[in-house]
This record gives structure tokens, C-alpha cells and sequence, in this order.
């Protein structure tokens, strides 16, 4: 059976509340049309589209795995909407995003997760170590973890510098069975003893139909010739071949997850 997944809602930014500046790519809290506020993700920030690419499929691969994430949306920002800004960098960040780019509802009230005060039970931290070995996500460290305690519950967030493969694809053939060396860094990687259980788990469940249709939420005005030199349908086959051939050679992150974590011990 085809997995179709949850189609992204489109919103319209009405108003930019605040930057976030402890974020590399100055995100900032914006308020939609629809009423809510959320995270807002610029195409014209540093690492551009592809951040972006990277934080919805990180996303939706996460949340289809069970995690907890904020809802994904594509926030599109009208011509008009940074003439009013003050500030020169906000003002240049907001004229080179226009149109559509992606956000996360804003999670109000949530607090950074912090390992020394927040124990993660085994499994869950080698669910995370897992997803975070598949996308190459180099950003789940203990300087920063990317996930936030909300209403007592973990939840993930900002898988914008995953996939960094997409940076210089190439060879993506061989950079997609290649281990994850910078799991050693990773912020739950001493609680994750259960990894081969996970492995089989989530490799049942990331068929490639399901990574298929994932990637397949990608917009077509993400991919303009400023990004890629392919087209849409042949930048989104990469992702997809990419991933897919990742998740069939798990064992070979998995192996060297294992032995990142008991080299630890």
C-alpha cells in the first residue's frame, strides 16, 4: 500500500514578532494568518533552500517514526512585508525570502532539553541516535540539542543542518552507506543501548514508498537553478534514492554507533 502523508497547510505571514537570535540562520517568531505563531525558517538565510529541504524531510521522517515534532507548515512572505523593518540585516533576510518558505508552530513556554536534568529512558534515546545516524544530523549535541521539553513531553526540533550530503552530492551514492562519525558527539548516544532493536523497528516501517511520498512534499520553488541543476523530479529522486539506500544499510551506522558508545564507556 502507498503511504500518502499529511499534505503540509500553506499559511501567510502577517507579522514578524521577533528574531531568534541564537539560531545561525536568524529564524524568528511570526505570527500567520491563521492566528498562530510559529518559527519561522528563511529561504534567504544562510544555507538557504536546502536547510529547509532538510528540515522537512527531517521532520516528517521523525514524526513518522512516532517523535514528537511541532507541525510543519509552508509560510509564504509577501514582497511587501520586510519594508517596514528597522534593521538592515532583518530587512535584507526578509526580501531574499520571499515567497514560500517553512515554519514550526511555536511551542510556547517550552524549555531546552537539558540531559542533567532530564533523564531519557534507553529506548527512546536510541530511537533519536537512530533517525539522527539515518539524516546525518550533525546538530543533536550537548552544546545543542535541538529538542525541547513541552507539557513533560521531549520533542524534536531543527533538522535544518541534516542531510549535509546535499551540500556537494556528487558522490551521493557512496556518502549514503557511509557511518556517521559525528555520532560520538551526540547528546543521548551514552543511553542508547537498545540500537538494534531500533534498527529493525524503524526499518520496517521507512518503506520506500513512504520515503518516496515524503520527499515528494518538497515544492517545486525550492528548486530553481540558483540550487541545483537538476530538475524537480530528478532532485527529489536523489533525496529519495539517497535515504532509501541509507535505511538498507543501516548496520553499517548502527555498527558504528555501538562502537561510538562503548568506546564511551
Amino acid at each position: 500500500m502507498n503511504y500518502t502523508p499529511p499534505q503540509l497547510r500553506t499559511v501567510n505571514v502577517i507579522r514578524y514578532v521577533t528574531p531568534l537570535r541564537e539560531g545561525g540562520s536568524l529564524p524568528a517568531i511570526a505570527e500567520a494568518d491563521d492566528e498562530f505563531l510559529y518559527v519561522l525558517k528563511f529561504r534567504g538565510a544562510g544555507q538557504g533552500v536546502k536547510a529547509l529541504i532538510a528540515e522537512l524531510i527531517g521532520g516528517e521522517i521523525a514524526r513518522l517514526l512516532g517523535f514528537k515534532v511541532p507541525e510543519l507548515v509552508f509560510a509564504n512572505l509577501d514582497v511587501a512585508f520586510g519594508r517596514s523593518e528597522a534593521d538592515e540585516e532583518i530587512q535584507d533576510l526578509l526580501k531574499f525570502s520571499v515567497g514560500l518558505n517553512l515554519a514550526l508552530h511555536y511551542l510556547s513556554g517550552a524549555i531546552t532539553f537539558d540531559p542533567a536534568v532530564t533523564v531519557v529512558d534507553a529506548r527512546l534515546a536510541s530511537q533519536i541516535v537512530w533517525l539522527d545516524c539515518l539524516l546525518t544530523n550533525v546538530d543533536r549535541t550537548a552544546r545543542n540539542t535541538n529538542m525541547l521539553m513541552w507539557h513533560k513531553e521531549l520533542w524534536l526540533i531543527d533538522h535544518g543542518a541534516a542531510l549535509y550530503f546535499h551540500h556537494s552530492w556528487n558522490n551521493w551514492q557512496e556518502q549514503a552507506v557511509r557511518p556517521f562519525a559525528q555520532v560520538k558527539e551526540h547528546v543521548l548516544l551514552p543511553r542508547a543501548t537498545r540500537l538494534d532493536e531500533v534498527d529493525a523497528e524503524f526499518k520496517a516501517i521507512l518503506t520506500p514508498d513512504k520515503i518516496r511520498a515524503i520527499v515528494g512534499l518538497i515544492p517545486d520553488e525550492w528548486i530553481t537553478p540558483d540550487n541545483f541543476e537538476e530538475t524537480p523530479d530528478e532532485v527529489r529522486k536523489v533525496y529519495s534514492e539517497f535515504l532509501i539506500a541509507r535505511i538498507a544499510a543501516s548496520e553499517i551506522f548502527v555498527t558504528a554507533a555501538k562502537q561510538a558508545l562503548y568506546a564511551g564507556i
